[in-house]
């Protein structure tokens, strides 16, 4: 063994050509310095420390410098290229290592995501990576004005704060598709809170969703996709909550689970509004501020800028053109529906 403990193999031929440097001061040539790079590839494969070995040929220098060499210059400008060619192939080998371990990252969070592998392989797969995904996971997550990377400062601001918070801890961070997300487990809810505070303030205000933790290796893409819808939904109905979370708004699932039939009411309770002079718009945006103020209407009236009176005219409006009266209670819930359906159907924007 060598010093350091570094296997003899890997410093091969190295004493003879530094004998032949002080003896003639020549260069090492091509082939010797690719056969030192291939040394390097090997060590590094083998999971060697690079410091080590390094260290080692430093000592073996030492140790078998050439007898009589009179000019040590010749015998450190031959030890600076092995040792140089050794670190670039022990390098060349680290690169190689990492770049397939990032598309094996990658590849295992698109299945993990879209369940697109056996659940019981993706499940195996999951420890290499810190998850054990027969206990419950929720994924939260954020969206920004921006896309993001792996690579993207955000993105590992982001994940800094994370592993620094909370170790790595059975967490998977990414980005999918632009997003930033997190994978943690279920029962764990400080943790997904606070990937929701620093991706917020790392997005520059943008929106986070929270899925409901879910069992199993297909509870991570159930939670996913429920995320995915939240985000969808906080675009659609103008959200002003910078983190929603699935759990809270499993209402809108429901309403948009039979897409025609949701249809069908909005053009048979806000339909008669396209008479309207100005189109159904501005009545729909009427109702919406009316409705999400509880039904104030000095408070509609502000957001929409309108006097208490105008809206008031409005509303008379609508009950004339629908004949349903958003101030009463038994009818209000039928319009307060419609008015969500059209929202997340785009109504009128897009024909139903």
């Amino acid at each position: 063994m060598a010093d350091h403990d570094i296997p003899d193999h890997y410093l091969d031929g190295y004493a003879a050509l530094l004998a032949a440097a002080a003896a003639t001061g020549r260069r090492l040539t091509r082939a010797e310095l690719d056969g030192r790079r291939a040394l390097g590839e090997r060590a590094a494969d083998a999971g060697f420390g690079l410091r080590a070995l390094v260290a080692a040929h430093l000592a073996r220098a030492r140790a078998d410098w050439p007898a009589g060499a009179l000019a040590p210059d010749r015998v450190m400008a031959a030890v600076e290229q092995a040792v140089d060619a050794f670190a670039e192939g022990y390098e060349r080998a680290q690169r190689q290592a990492v770049r397939q371990e990032e598309a094996a990252r990658r590849e295992f969070i698109d299945d993990l995501l879209h369940g697109r592998s056996d659940m019981g392989q993706l499940a195996q797969r999951a420890e290499r990576f810190g998850l054990r995904l027969a206990h419950e996971h929720a994924v939260a997550v954020a969206e920004g004005e921006a896309a993001y990377d792996e690579g993207d400062p955000v993105a590992r601001g982001v994940e800094q704060a994370m592993l620094g918070r909370f170790g790595h801890r059975d967490i998977l961070l990414t980005t999918k598709d632009g997003r930033l997300v997190c994978v943690a487990p279920g029962d764990q809810e400080e943790i997904l809170s606070f990937f929701a505070k620093q991706a917020y303030a790392a997005t520059d205000g943008g929106h986070v969703a929270i899925g409901r933790p879910q069992p199993g290796p297909g509870g991570v893409v159930q939670s996913y996709e429920e995320a995915l819808f939240t985000l969808e939904l906080a675009q659609r109905l103008e959200f002003d909550e910078p983190v929603l979370r699935s759990a809270d708004l499993l209402v809108y699932p429901v309403l948009t689970r039979d897409r025609q039939a949701m249809a069908d009411l909005v053009r048979t309770t806000l339909g008669p509004l396209q008479r309207a002079r100005g189109g159904a718009q501005p009545l729909i945006d009427t109702l919406t501020a009316y409705f999400d103020c509880g039904c104030v209407a000095a408070e509609a009236a502000r957001r929409l800028r309108l006097s208490v009176r105008a809206l008031t005219y409005r509303l008379a409006r609508i009950h004339t053109l629908t004949g349903a009266d958003a101030t009463d209670p038994v009818s209000r819930y039928t319009l307060q529906t419609a008015v969500i359906g059209a929202r997340l159907l785009d109504w009128p924007n897009r024909p139903l």
